[in-house]
């Protein structure tokens, strides 16, 4: 009987704890944004940030943009032929990319490369106590820490995301020249067909998702040391794995949501 009656206890502490969660991510999100007026002075490290989670992410971008374009050419071509379509075949790779698998998939490699990183940054020191001490020298550490990255996130993210859209259509011109598709074909269909809200559509997704990524990945490290059931090195390892798989979850909760708007 206990057991039955623990049930609806463990599923209240469980929602509790999530309210508490999300709560606490967005009062920790807007002090981020409210250190932007402070632009000025965080200049050099915004700077920083920009080299390190949009420069040092460009040689992965442009790899897996070329074979997903590359995959989506010869997917979609074998799929196309069936219907005496395949001229069809740059409009689909291009549209394919645009509204959905560029902005996505840039997001989910830069939470695998920057956004780990982040997060396992600031919750070392957050259990070696150096939070503490800017707090301590009357540093505001969301601001010193966090509101840089955000700033650089949503200055990379867009631009990666046209990096990404621009290699994934030569990727898929560069199959379909594997089979035998005419170049000029290729190009004119998606010329004629590729609107400015497709653009505009995937430029949208790319700085919410940046703003989810990074505030997340900060949010994670940042509050290592409530982590309960871990401390130390363990903790800072949970925080960073929590970091990877909410931000890669919110960010596929957060693509259907706008999508259903823009449709």
């Amino acid at each position: 009987m206990r057991s039955i009656l623990a049930i609806p206890a463990l599923i209240g502490e469980a929602a509790l704890t999530t309210v508490r969660n999300v709560g606490q991510w967005g009062i920790f999100s807007i002090l981020a944004l409210f250190g932007m007026v402070h632009l000025r002075k965080l200049f050099p490290k915004v700077l920083y940030n920009i080299y390190f989670i949009g420069f040092k992410s460009l040689n992965i971008i442009v790899l897996v943009a070329f074979f997903t374009g590359m995959v989506l050419g010869l997917q979609g071509y074998y799929t196309l032929i069936k219907f005496s379509a395949e001229g069809m075949l740059g409009v689909a790779v291009a549209l394919s990319l645009v509204r959905e698998l560029g902005p996505v998939l840039t997001a989910i490699m830069l939470i695998g490369r920057a956004g780990s990183s982040i997060s396992a940054e600031i919750g070392i020191m957050r259990i070696s106590e150096q939070i503490d001490a800017l707090s301590t020298m009357d540093v505001d550490p969301v601001r010193y820490l966090v509101t840089p990255k955000v700033i650089a996130s949503l200055i990379c993210f867009p631009l990666l995301t046209a990096v990404f859209d621009c290699v994934g259509i030569l990727g898929g011109y560069f199959s379909s020249l594997l089979l035998s598709t005419r170049s000029g074909i290729f190009f004119s269909k998606i010329q004629s067909s590729l609107l400015l809200e497709d653009v505009t559509g995937g430029f949208t997704k790319s700085f919410v998702f940046a703003f989810i990524v990074i505030t997340i990945c900060c949010y994670c490290g940042y509050y290592t040391h409530q982590n309960q059931s871990s401390a130390g090195a363990e903790g800072v390892s949970n925080s960073t794995t929590s970091a990877v798989v909410q931000s890669c979850v919110y960010v596929l909760i957060a693509d259907y949501v706008i999508t259903s708007f823009l449709m």
